[in-house]
């Protein structure tokens, strides 16, 4: 018997309504996927401190960039109308730019400034931060903001 295509599941699939757009699960998702996809190779591969930045500065920054990101793109449940009407590639990478250029600025600040002018000394894990701040912030914004085109866009 020959196998046949559904050539309506594409139609089907495009029709249906996209999941709304929910902070709190956003949230928990942009915490919930970094600690897992980092997390699992650090325990595998027996690195004790890439697991442990799964679960606070990698997860961590994710999960607080992607609360004040979405934050700040609901506007109170009503879009701004350049963030709904500018091209989506445009406003992701915007957010992304000043996301991630924030969290290289704090991941400077905390892995240079802070044992420089206070008792805390240098460390590997305050290094890490460099690299794991900016990362986890371009990840997270970019994730945020696409859903939530979406989902503004498939409410219009």
């Amino acid at each position: 018997m020959p196998a046949t295509k559904d050539r309506t599941s594409r139609k089907q699939a495009a029709s249906r309504p996209s999941r709304p757009f929910t902070l709190w699960r956003e949230v928990l998702a942009a915490y919930v996927a970094p600690a897992l996809m980092a997390g699992i190779p650090g325990v595998v591969t027996e690195q004790q401190d890439l697991a442990v930045a799964a679960c606070t500065s990698i997860a961590g920054t994710s999960a607080v960039v992607a609360f004040l990101v979405g934050t700040w793109l609901r506007h109170g449940g009503q879009p701004r109308r350049w963030t709904a009407t500018m091209p989506r590639l445009a406003l992701t990478a915007a957010l992304v730019i000043i996301a991630a250029g924030t969290a290289a600025l704090l991941g400077w600040f905390t892995a240079q400034w802070l044992p420089a002018h206070t008792a805390i000394p240098t460390t590997a894990w305050l290094e890490r931060l460099r690299i794991d701040l900016p990362v986890s912030a371009a990840l997270a914004t970019t994730i945020v903001t696409l859903r939530w085109r979406s989902a503004t866009a498939s409410a219009t």
